[in-house]
């Protein structure tokens, strides 16, 4: 839904506004006029037209819209699963497999609509998804209609997985497809879905699960094929010290240069995870403008380390943020989600590594420019109109001497969200769905699926 093009709504005498503009401008007690789904202007003092909605942001915190790069959501159905809840990444996809090969259409609609009201909820106003499997009907249609249906910007991706355990991959069988048929509904899904232009609600990516899923034919095909459609590639990439393994033992080589080999290098790539990147591999991605969607909580959930990503900021790689699955994380909490990208930092590397705006910046610009989209992530004039207002007043920020140290602080829940000048959530409720009715629609598609 896109708001009347003349429609203004007035953020008024905000306390703070990280703008993350490219002078990185933070204003007291400003203001930011919004006019149809962009930014008209920012500062102090602004006016409306007759008839304008104003938004009373006293006492608030207001950023662009956090960016996710990097989720599953169809695994918000399976959050918390025993069996899985202590294992490493291979052994927990193959206690995983079993369960996903029971959903269908419904189960993917639904778990992305509770996933995607999740990530809103935390100041998320963009995300990327990448749905690699397609059971029993299932079509990436399904979480399409569920990101038109709450109103996030969405960049789904249609993943893949073409070898079974039969010839020597991880998956079932069942859950795998024929690389002709994966090639085939990548064109239709493009063709049909994808929006290039400027403000777009809706682009689609290619991203074949992983290297350890699909074939080498594949990986090199769906390059080509991106290319030759102009959308962007995304896969996960040394995300453990098995992926490692698995790569020097299969292909004879590092992550990085099997990547780089097949094509899957470019400002048109982002990779998932890349903890076990080493410093020939950072520098090819920044001298090739790769991006990379880190996901802390999840790499911390499954055991699998602290990406370098100090490094790879000082290196100039691209690096956004991404709550990965919600069977890994075992939540979508964006503002979470960057405050612990920062803490592993400091744990890691020291206590200056990382400060709460860098992390903020990550999060939103950061993603943004990941994700192949300079019109958000910041608050411009001209930049869509992607923003999220924070409560100071709660007890989380109580005592807090620096308005933008919400990730030192909090809150994580957003007051207000607009997504291209749209209202979703309001006094810290979503608007555009019956969140409760989902939830229990949700709960009771999880109990079915108990094995």
């Amino acid at each position: 839904m896109t708001p009347n093009p003349d429609r203004e709504i007035l953020i008024q005498n905000a306390r703070c506004i990280l703008t993350m503009d490219d002078e990185r401008r933070e204003l007291q007690h400003a203001d930011i006029l919004i006019r149809g789904n962009r930014v008209a202007a920012v500062g102090q003092g602004l006016t409306a037209a007759a008839g304008a909605e104003v938004i009373n942001a006293e006492n608030c915190l207001v950023t662009p819209g956090l960016v996710n790069t990097h989720h599953h959501l169809y695994q918000s159905l399976t959050r918390a699963v025993p069996g899985a809840q202590d294992a490493l990444l291979f052994g927990w996809l193959q206690r995983l497999y079993p369960i996903w090969s029971g959903f269908g259409p419904e189960e993917m609609r639904v778990s992305a609509l509770t996933g995607l009201a999740e990530l809103a909820l935390s100041g998320c106003t963009m995300t990327s998804d990448h749905l690699y499997l397609y059971p029993n009907g299932s079509r990436l249609e399904d979480t399409i209609e569920a990101a038109q249906e709450i109103g996030l910007r969405f960049h789904p991706t249609r993943g893949a997985m073409s070898i079974g355990e039969s010839d020597g991959g991880l998956p079932p069988d069942a859950l795998v497809e024929r690389e002709e048929d994966i090639l085939n509904d990548m064109i239709r899904l493009v063709d049909r879905w994808h929006d290039p232009a400027e403000g777009s609600m809706l682009r689609i990516g290619l991203a074949p699960c992983s290297p350890f899923s699909v074939s080498r034919e594949l990986m090199r095909d769906t390059a080509l094929l991106a290319r030759d459609k102009g959308v962007m590639l995304h896969t996960h990439l040394a995300e453990n010290d098995e992926d490692v393994a698995y790569s020097l033992e299969k292909f004879g080589c590092r992550p990085g240069q099997y990547a780089e080999d097949l094509g899957w290098t470019g400002d048109d790539v982002w990779h998932a995870h890349c903890v076990k990147l080493d410093g020939q591999e950072i520098d090819l991605f920044a001298r090739t403008g790769t991006g990379v969607a880190h996901c802390p909580c999840s790499n911390c959930r499954l055991g699998s380390g602290i990406a370098p990503i100090r490094g790879m900021r000082d290196t100039g790689v691209k690096v956004g943020l991404g709550v990965d699955g919600s069977a890994s994380n075992d939540m979508a909490n964006m503002a979470a989600e960057a405050r612990q990208a920062m803490l592993l930092q400091r744990v890691n590397l020291g206590a200056d590594a990382m400060s709460a705006r860098e992390a903020l910046e990550i999060a939103t610009r950061g993603g943004a420019d990941v994700l192949g989209r300079p019109d958000c992530g910041r608050i411009a004039v001209n930049a869509c109109a992607d923003i999220a207002i924070w409560d100071l007043g709660q007890v989380e920020s109580a005592g807090s001497h620096d308005p933008a140290g919400l990730l030192l602080t909090g809150p994580t829940k957003v007051r207000d969200l607009l997504v291209n000048g749209r209202k979703i959530v309001t006094s810290g409720h979503i608007v555009t769905i019956d969140l409760y009715q989902t939830i229990s629609h949700q709960n009771t598609l999880a109990r079915a699926l108990v094995i």
